[in-house]
């Protein structure tokens, strides 16, 4: 049988000739694709074929990404892998009988059957999961009796680095139709979640002593993970769309490694979308300008994205109708703001995706994707620390993406998600507007993701200015606490603790409890405000 059409473009490039373009990868295209490549056949420890998921023409007409050794610290770059693994490739030599490997047999797993019930395509709610979900079986032989592409006696052995070649085709295809990467070589592999990759990364890119730049306000355990190996963040300024180019610059090109104690940042870690802690999302045009500056000052970018499915139309007030839902899978994908990778043209955005916030954080299963020099040192790392995520997570996530809803169904699912977190947002500025004392606290609506900022004018205290900045902050902090709440301090998010200041800021989330939950607890969080300072009721 022939191979399945591929979709081109002619562009011409003389006046004699024209070379081909295949157009980008859409839903529809998947099965072609997937025709073209063969049934796909992977064992135990098997490698996946990279090219083939990517299509093995579809980015030949695209530059490779630069070459970044000047990058990679004399770890990473001496890093040899796994020898063992590396024999894997001989596995698929037909007749061989392997005494090689330490794979245990599959007949010593005491599991026959894996089961679970989940959504049906369309029907997500918690309820409609509980009374219509579908079963879905995963066997031990599936693979062998001809049933099934992935089973237990495959996903329950040792793995690849890089993580099954069945999920890793998956993620390949998603990270295609939604991003679109400009250059030829870019790669995925899997991780156990973006902290674990975020560790990894700062293990390639930097040395004891090194600056990495971050939000002035960003994730703690980032700065809780580069501290030990002694590494700084360096705090670049914001504002309402988060990270600013234009600071992001200032301290680049004004940089004194002496007064400052060590080399300039070569690394920027952000989180563009949902930010955490401060729920900004920089819009497309922040996006190109901090790529600029990441060009001009040969800085790679760490793009830690798990809120990017989380957003949402713009807050319009509390009696405001609830907004449409996409009408399709394009308008969804289109209404997304560009990532730092759909931009990328030189190989310099490493990003970071996650099951975690959008199907369950317990899967601890992610991807990165980056050039395949980069990917290649990652999966030489994991090899020999991490190894792959957790066989039994993938086999259950593969039965779900794949063989359950597809790209279509996992694209609905992310719509019924934002749609969801878009109500609880909603709830919680509703009750902000409703319980808060506006006197001294703002805020701006959160446009992704899962967290509301809160400011505080301080210096509206009546203790102050004899009580500092962080001394009004615990008492408030406490106060909320008696009083039944939790808020998050914004000092626990500074990116360098050793910076000057001069705002104060709590952080929310409307990411767990019920709508009366989240009303009762900004009410007693406004509370808590009006008794420290002393305001009327």
């Amino acid at each position: 049988m022939p191979p399945a059409a591929i979709d081109v473009d002619l562009v011409a490039e003389t006046d004699t000739s024209a070379i081909t373009i295949p157009n980008p990868l859409t839903l529809d295209g998947i099965s072609k694709r997937r025709t073209a490549a063969g049934k796909l056949i992977a064992g135990v420890a098997a490698l996946g074929n990279v090219e083939a998921f990517k299509g093995e023409t579809q980015h030949l007409h695209k530059p490779f990404a630069k070459r970044w050794d000047h990058h990679l610290n004399p770890e990473a770059r001496a890093r040899k892998g796994n020898r063992l693994k590396g024999a894997a490739v001989y596995l698929k030599t037909p007749g061989l009988i392997s005494l090689g490997g330490g794979l245990p047999s599959s007949e010593y797993f005491p599991f026959d059957e894996l089961s679970f019930k989940t959504a049906q395509v369309g029907h997500y709610t918690e309820k409609e999961v509980h009374e219509d979900g579908v079963m879905v079986t995963a066997g031990k032989h599936d693979l062998a009796e001809d049933k099934g592409l992935f089973d237990i006696a495959t996903a329950f052995n040792y793995g690849q680095g890089c993580g099954s070649a069945q999920l890793l085709r998956f993620i390949y295809e998603h990270t295609e139709i939604v991003h679109q990467p400009k250059y030829r070589d870019w790669q995925c592999t899997m991780t156990i979640g973006s902290t674990s990759a975020l560790d990894m990364c700062l293990r390639m890119f930097t040395q004891r002593g090194d600056f990495v730049l971050a939000e002035e306000y960003t994730f703690s355990a980032a700065v809780e993970t580069a501290a030990p190996m002694g590494v700084r963040m360096v705090g670049v300024g914001m504002d309402d769309e988060g990270l600013l180019a234009e600071s992001m610059d200032e301290i680049l090109s004004n940089w004194d490694e002496k007064a400052r104690g060590g080399k300039k940042p070569a690394l920027l870690y952000t989180v563009p979308t949902g930010q955490n802690p401060t729920g900004a999302t920089q819009s497309a045009a922040r996006r190109r300008a901090v790529y600029e500056v990441a060009q001009k000052h040969d800085v790679i970018i760490l793009e830690d994205e798990p809120y990017y499915y989380l957003q949402m139309a713009p807050y319009a007030g509390p009696d405001a109708p609830e907004a449409a839902p996409p009408k399709s899978h394009e308008e969804f994908l289109s209404a997304l703001v560009p990532s730092f990778l759909s931009l990328d043209t030189d190989g310099r955005v490493v990003r970071m995706d996650s099951f975690s916030k959008v199907v369950s954080p317990g899967s601890r299963i992610g991807w990165i994707t980056a050039p395949a020099q980069i990917v290649d040192r990652y999966g030489k790392h994991a090899d020999v620390s991490t190894q792959s995520p957790s066989g039994m997570s993938q086999l259950i996530m593969y039965k779900l993406l794949d063989e359950t809803w597809g790209h279509q169904g996992y694209l609905d699912w992310l719509i019924h998600i934002r749609m969801e977190y878009t109500r609880r947002r909603n709830v919680m500025l509703a009750a902000c507007d409703a319980h808060l004392p506006k006197e001294v606290m703002s805020w701006k609506a959160p446009m992704a993701g899962m967290f509301h900022w809160l400011q505080i004018d301080y210096k509206k205290h009546p203790d102050y200015p004899n009580k500092s900045i962080e001394d009004i902050e615990e008492s408030i902090f406490l106060a909320n606490i008696a009083n039944g709440a939790l808020a998050m301090k914004g000092t626990w998010f500074y990116a360098d603790d050793e910076a000057e200041h001069d705002t104060m800021f709590f952080r929310t989330t409307y990411a767990a409890a019920p709508f009366d939950k989240i009303k009762e607890g900004i009410k007693r969080l406004g509370d808590a405000v009006r008794h420290e300072f002393k305001l009327a009721a």
